[in-house]
């Protein structure tokens, strides 16, 4: 077992170090009697000796170019705390800038301090900055549960739109602000999008680990640029403004969501709120005050929000106040996926104080709409951030210039409409009014659908040939039987371990479930691959084990792993064919009479699914018929929802005079 001193490494991460995939790795393991032994872990996730992993795959000659860091990123991840980790690796970061520097990291312990130095020095040969982005990344992905990043793409967007829509120029160049910094993204981004001379990079993060790293990462961002100033305050900004006097040119921020403990009692007279006192439930109209309060004339915040800021009642006298005085001048929804949690569309808020002499007041605010621009099935890796940024770039560069035409998807809307009783700014309220279908969406959405009444016609036609049998009756077998007979193999999918997630980024294995399905189908999370008990791989048969989400289909793509009340059943391809075995499963009646109970919550016995008996030879013919039926099923689905859209734009259209009847 796990010795005092050794430094575990999993199957994954072994495959990493070697650079080469986990099946190479679970090769080595089965085909060499030498291969270490396991530590610790589990069967299904074993763990192993760092120091032995390292000594087998030198003298098995396994290691080819492979840099020292990614032997050193497990020894900081066995450190165990999340907090003297991160401090370890901004403690390294700072000696590799600055070598003849002496520890000052009193927090830290003596292991700790030593895997600090000898990353220093690992840092000076390989790379000093590549070293450090390379353990501040798995530091991230190993707490990615506890931490809220602003995504690379997004803290970019935020920066642009910020310095395109500030009034004026600062004295002396640029000053950024960020009161809730995290781990420095938004600075750095500001640090890449800022050209011009002079530039001043203030952050705030109540979290010592996060403001060390901060730090360390601006560090890297602006070195060799002498007119670059960093500073990383470590503190609460809400309750100690380590800033009290600051007025920034620009503020970025993703504060902190849903927080109640955010200091309303001690802060309920304080001077900040000009806009009103926020609720106990609005915490982040605390920190979009907060950042009002830094901001010079004509300097402009980009904030990152949840969507139920724009619309909750608790908020809408802050809300309306920022429309009345001009300040808030903007608000962006953002597609799904681009930043914590990925299931939520969040909102930009931009806002901009007034600048100094006389200045007419706002009329109006640009509403955004940008939640068309997600990328289907894939809320995990974000969206498709080139027309995403162009298009909110585009909506917003028009902020200043009333009557300019605006992209599809943003409107402005007068303050007089804003300021009723809900005060909602929500962007989809009104785009969807605003943002009318053009007449080349319409005539591509009636060919669209045109098209898939054509091919429905084809499909039901040849569906309607289908015979009626002579009368005799069809054996069957159950899918218990079949498995006895070795015709398939069956695995039921099970809920992976805790800790299991989050996975590492570049090992992670879709996780799919019964509450996917019930969405959109499109795998929600991911699992360390060695975690997950059973994967269906692609040709596998899978089949949904519950009445109110029962359906079976042979999986196409990459392997992906199942969770409860999932199977996986794969089939001797010389006795079964496998879309002729998901056409008989997923018969409705079929689901019906292996239903355990009458409820729709109730479980499908997998094992008492019937499968027509047929010569493997005459099961092809079948499962063409089974493969005209499933796209006859989409088909219909899609025209469906086509055919509503297109009939709720057209009534839009036709009622507000938009579209005139043929003859008129």
């Amino acid at each position: 077992m796990r010795t005092a001193n050794a430094v575990p490494v999993s199957l994954a991460e072994i495959a990493r170090i070697a650079g080469v995939g986990r099946a190479a790795v679970s090769n080595w393991r089965r085909r060499h009697d030498s291969f270490p032994s396991r530590i610790g872990g589990t069967d299904v996730s074993p763990q192993f000796s760092l120091s032995e992993v390292e000594r087998w795959l030198r003298d098995n000659g396994k290691l080819h170019d492979v840099a020292g860091r990614e032997f050193l990123w497990p020894r900081f991840e066995a450190l165990g705390s999340r907090d003297e980790s991160g401090l370890a690796v901004a403690e390294a970061a700072r000696r590799m800038r600055s070598p003849r520097a002496r520890s000052h990291a009193s927090d830290l312990s003596e292991e700790a301090r030593d895997l600090a130095g000898e990353a220093a020095r690992l840092g000076r040969s390989e790379g000093p900055r590549e070293t450090f982005e390379f353990l501040l990344q798995r530091w991230l992905d190993t707490h990615v549960r506890q931490l809220s990043t602003t995504p690379t793409r997004l803290a970019s967007l935020m920066a642009r739109i910020a310095l395109g829509a500030r009034l004026g120029e600062g004295n002396g160049g640029l000053t950024v602000f960020d009161p809730a910094c995290g781990t420095g993204h938004l600075a750095e981004a500001a640090a890449q999008e800022y050209a011009g001379p002079g530039l001043a990079l203030l952050g705030c993060e109540r979290d010592p680990a996060l403001a060390a790293l901060a730090a360390a990462r601006l560090g890297f961002a602006t070195e060799g640029r002498a007119d670059v100033r960093a500073e990383i305050a470590t503190a609460d900004a809400l309750r100690a403004d380590p800033y009290p006097g600051l007025r920034a040119d620009v503020a970025l921020c993703n504060p902190p969501f849903n927080e109640r403990d955010w200091g309303y009692e001690e802060l309920a007279t304080d001077q900040r709120w000009t806009h009103g006192l926020p609720p106990r439930t609005e915490p982040e109209l605390a920190w979009v005050q907060h950042l009002l309060t830094h901001l010079r004339p004509g300097g402009t915040a980009v904030v990152v929000l949840p969507p139920a800021v724009a619309s909750r009642r608790a908020g809408r006298r802050i809300r309306g106040s920022l429309l009345r005085t001009g300040i808030l001048r903007a608000v962006v929804a953002l597609p799904p996926g681009c930043a914590q949690p990925h299931s939520v569309s969040l909102q930009l808020w931009v806002l901009r104080t007034a600048p100094d002499g006389p200045v007419s007041g706002a009329q109006d605010a640009l509403l955004v709409d940008a939640t068309r621009l997600a990328k289907p099935g894939a809320r995990e890796q974000g969206p498709d951030w080139d027309p995403l940024t162009d298009f909110v770039l585009s909506a917003v560069s028009q902020l200043d210039t009333p009557g300019s035409e605006l992209p599809d998807g943003a409107v402005r809307i007068p303050l007089l409409d804003l300021l009723d009783d809900e005060v909602d700014l929500t962007p989809g309220r009104y785009t969807s009014v605003g943002g009318d279908p053009s007449g080349v969406e319409l005539a591509a959405s009636w060919e669209e659908l045109t098209g898939s009444l054509g091919r429905l016609t084809e499909l039901a036609r040849h569906l309607s040939k289908l015979g009626l049998s002579a009368g005799e009756s069809r054996t069957t077998a159950t899918v218990g039987d079949l498995v006895k007979a070795g015709a398939l193999t069956l695995r039921a999918g099970q809920q992976p371990a805790e800790s299991a997630q989050p996975p590492l980024r570049d090992t992670g294995l879709p996780l799919l479930t019964v509450a996917d399905l019930l969405m959109d189908g499109t795998p929600s999370t991911e699992v360390v691959p060695e975690t997950a008990p059973t994967v269906a791989e692609e040709g596998d048969v899978v089949v949904a084990g519950v009445v109110r989400a029962f359906r079976a289909w042979v999986h196409e793509g990459p392997p992906i792993a199942l969770g409860p009340q999932l199977h996986v059943l794969r089939v001797d391809s010389e006795k079964l064919n496998t879309h002729f075995l998901a056409g008989c499963l997923r018969a409705p009646s079929n689901g019906r009479q292996a239903g355990t109970h009458a409820s729709s919550s109730s479980r499908v016995d997998i094992r008492r699914l019937h499968v027509l008996q047929l010569p493997l030879e005459e099961q092809a013919a079948y499962a063409e018929a089974f493969r005209h039926l499933t796209s006859f099923t989409r088909l219909l689905t899609r025209a469906d929802a086509l055919g509503g859209q297109l009939a709720g734009d057209i009534g839009d259209r036709l009622a507000a005079g938009g579209l005139t009847p043929p003859g008129r």
